[in-house]
């Protein structure tokens, strides 16, 4: 019992030491806060004017520095807002003092006070909202490097970068070419540090079609002495992009894919899907599936396509081309070289004929090249071909049409009782062509339309709108005229069956074809054909 009693005061003082020592280092912890919370209040003008200082003579140009705020709560905390860092005044960069390199709308960081003092610098979380990099144009670059900080001693470790609003404005100098901007709704970056890739997360908003894009991957580490060769790796995915934002076209597209390489040229491997793809002029929803390789200049946005492979409905289609930025006017102008090899032409008429069903149905193959200028206009409007086609086993879905197709061919063989008789032969046609498109109007230089018996060699143009067919050309048969008529017609036409025997064939005549894709009408053209004649002879004279 005595030992108890003299154990129990000695661990009752011991306790007391402690709370007491406790309470001192609490004390002096709270005393040491609201000490540094004052001393950070009155320090912040004197602070803020060191930042502009420091900027000034890091940057050699003039410092904006709207608002700044210190506190000690929770750690060091610093924020602020209207920051700007303009170019130098004597740099033919931008005009001085309207266009900031860099602006920021608001910034903020913190950081343990510990941090502060180790080398590495470390700092938990950068947050902006509101930044804006002006980059400028590729041959003015070299005048930045004064610019660039003589010392490379300082070292900071970012854990966390948060920015929210964000853009990226990538300036040039070339004529006709407009400056790439990027416009970024969040950016999300860690382990930010020099000499080391950054990891990070971006939504970006495209402009045409209108969407946002989720990205995730690698940047950096950053090249000052040769930006275009800075690292860049990820991946993407671009879901819910609805095409009616390009006026001429319609549907919801969806893409993913990845891309890998460097700043100035980033190789991208993506595919993607619209459902419902259609061209207003036609108005027909169609499946379109994409997979393409590209590569990009993330420097300028150009692209270049090497290839897209494209499926609309059960036909295949190849290009390759590129997608450039252009000033005048302003937007994307597409130059591609298309090559079909398997298709169905009457995937192709759905996709870009209002007419139902499709005037045709048959194999296509085809190749053309494709300018698309950028414009206010229906991508119809705007749509430039030159190419040629080639359509085997044709087939007319207008009962009307085909029966006149098929009646012209027994005809052309001699075989007149079999054409009255309409025996529903289905005769399949062939047909090939060289052609232009522009401003929504097709016309052909040659056009070829070969049934058994008969070839027809035709000229002229139609609209893609279907209110205007109209071609002019010559058909030589097989048969003479009198062997394509019956009864006492024939005989009649048996003393002028020589007038018509041309270059070989049996008979050769001039037709035209006029009317609409729905409603075309065939006739002979003796006037037209006697007109080109006299304009050829004028020719000659003069």
């Amino acid at each position: 019992m005595a030992g108890e009693t003299q154990v129990a005061p000695s661990i009752g003082k011991r306790h007391s030491r402690w709370w007491w020592i406790g309470s001192i280092l609490l004390l002096v912890f709270a005393l040491f806060i609201v000490v540094l919370s004052i001393v950070a209040s009155r320090a912040e003008p004197i602070v803020r004017t060191r930042i502009i200082e420091t900027l000034s003579t890091r940057f050699h140009s003039r410092v904006e520095l709207a608002g700044f705020h210190v506190s000690v709560r929770g750690g060091l905390r610093v924020s602020g807002e209207g920051l700007n860092i303009y170019a130098p005044e004597d740099l033919d960069i931008h005009k001085p003092g309207i266009q900031p390199l860099i602006g920021i709308k608001q910034f903020s960081f913190r950081a343990g006070v510990l941090n502060l003092l180790r080398t590495p610098m470390r700092v938990h979380r950068v947050d902006l909202k509101g930044l804006e990099l002006n980059v400028p144009a590729k041959e003015q670059r070299g005048q930045m490097q004064g610019m660039e900080p003589k010392s490379k001693k300082l070292k900071i470790f970012v854990d966390e970068f948060v920015c929210d609003d964000a853009a990226l404005i990538i300036n040039t100098m070339k004529p006709g070419k407009l400056p790439l901007e990027f416009a970024i709704h969040s950016l999300h970056m860690r382990d930010i540090g020099p000499g080391q890739p950054m990891k990070f997360e971006a939504t970006l908003i495209n402009p045409k079609p209108v969407g946002d894009i989720q990205s995730d991957g690698y940047f950096g580490p950053w090249d000052a002495d040769a930006p275009r060769d800075t690292p860049v790796q990820g991946n993407y995915s671009f879901s819910h992009a609805d095409l009616s934002t390009i006026k001429g076209i319609g549907g919801i597209l969806s893409s993913t894919g990845d891309y890998s390489g460097t700043l100035g040229s980033i190789a991208v491997h993506g595919q993607t899907e619209t459902p419902d793809f259609r061209i207003a002029i036609s108005g027909h929803p169609v499946p379109l599936h994409t997979e393409f390789h590209a590569i990009v200049d993330g420097t300028s946005g150009d692209t270049y396509l090497k290839p897209v492979n494209a499926k609309i409905l059960q036909s295949n289609l190849v290009a390759n081309g590129f997608v450039v930025r252009v000033k005048d006017p302003p937007g994307h102008e597409v130059n591609l070289d298309v090559m079909i090899d398997d298709a169905r032409i009457q995937d192709l008429l759905t996709l870009g004929v209002r007419t139902v069903p499709p005037v045709m149905t048959g194999a296509v193959k085809m190749t053309t090249k494709l300018d698309l200028p950028p414009g206010a206009g229906d991508i119809t409007e705007r749509l430039k071909l030159d190419g040629k086609f080639q359509i085997s086993g044709a087939h007319f879905t207008n009962d009307k049409v085909q029966s006149k197709v098929d009646a012209l061919s027994l005809r052309s063989q001699g075989d007149p009782e079999a054409a009255k008789e309409e025996t529903g032969a289905n005769v399949q046609s062939d047909l090939s062509g060289v052609f232009k498109l522009q401003q929504g109007l097709l016309s052909f230089s040659q056009l070829h339309f070969l049934v058994p018996g008969t070839k027809v060699n035709l000229v002229g143009q139609y609209s893609l709108d279907g209110n205007q067919f109209d071609f002019h050309g010559t058909v030589r048969m097989d048969a003479k005229l009198s062997q394509m008529m019956t009864g006492w017609k024939s005989v009649l036409l048996k003393p002028v069956d020589p007038f018509f025997r041309k270059h070989g064939a049996g008979t050769e005549i001039p037709v035209k074809v006029t009317g609409t894709k729905s409603e075309p009408h065939f006739g002979l053209d003796f006037g037209h054909k006697d007109e080109a004649a006299g304009k050829s002879k004028g020719g000659q004279k003069n």
